[in-house]
């Protein structure tokens, strides 16, 4: 497909409230889901987001991926004909994960677990191992979450394992919403593709979600109120950018390395 239409479910959740979270989840994706190739929701949009309360209770609202929230988030991704990802507090053995799930519309689900996690997040999550890239029945996506827009190689990582959408659930707080736009628009642009970034609002989150085009160009934006975000990327349009400007496939990797900063001829004050 050259086109992929995207949701960006931008929803508050209840720290704790499993229960009620994911009804009010499943209600908004059958709200606005219909038609759509990819549904994107926030990081840990099941439990909310609260680290010490993950201290007291997380391996009781922790779920593995076989679970109950994902067979029924995977039930309605069925039904729509869509693919979803999902925001999950995962639980495998005795580790926890902050995972995005990717759920296809035959059934099978992806789980990427955040690789680099916040230094308040060090003690209560196990940090994945993996980036992922799932090739969905309307484009090749590729995950992070949240912080991990921070880190350029990582979605340069994935524009070079063919990632066409960048999806990026995240629980950005009150604040701090300019690091939300800012580093999802030069995540875009640096690699000329699509980002979708997907922001809990609500108890302490700012929201401001936003689509972005492989030129930086938002698409979609939201405030800090539950919304719903839609928009149609072109996928041609990231041909086209990286044909106009060809710098992803002009990378000279050899000159990125540590080692590699003697042949810049660094000189110290007084030098001659």
């Amino acid at each position: 497909m050259s086109v992929l239409d995207v949701v960006a479910l931008q929803l508050a959740a209840e720290p704790g409230n499993v229960a009620g979270n994911v009804e009010r989840l499943l209600a908004a994706v059958r709200a606005h889901g219909p038609g759509s190739d990819l549904v994107v929701t926030p990081e840990l949009v099941t439990t909310g987001y609260d680290l010490d309360m993950f201290d007291e209770r997380g391996a009781d609202l922790a779920e593995p991926l076989d679970g109950p929230t994902v067979s029924a988030v995977a039930k309605e991704a069925a039904q729509l004909g869509t693919t979803i990802v999902l925001g999950i507090l995962e639980r495998d053995g005795d580790a926890l994960y902050d995972t995005a799930a990717v759920v296809l519309p035959d059934g099978s689900v992806y789980p990427f677990r955040k690789t680099h996690l916040y230094p308040a997040e060090l003690t209560r999550f196990s940090a994945g191992e993996a980036l992922l890239t799932v090739d969905t029945p309307a484009a090749r996506i590729g995950p992070l979450i949240c912080f991990e827009h921070a880190f350029p190689e990582l979605a340069t990582t994935l524009a070079l394992a063919g990632t066409q959408t960048l999806v990026i659930p995240s629980a950005v707080p009150i604040g701090y919403e300019y690091l939300l736009t800012l580093r999802t628009r030069a995540r875009a642009q640096d690699n000329q593709m699509f980002a979708v970034a997907c922001n809990l609002t609500g108890n302490g989150f700012t929201g401001h979600s936003l689509i972005v085009d492989p030129a930086g160009k938002v698409l979609a934006s939201a405030g800090a109120e539950e919304t719903a975000l839609r928009a149609r990327l072109d996928l041609d349009l990231i041909t086209r950018e990286r044909d106009q400007e060809p710098a992803l496939g002009m990378r000279q990797a050899d000159l990125y390395r540590p080692d590699a900063v003697n042949r810049l001829g660094v000189v110290t004050a007084g030098d001659k």
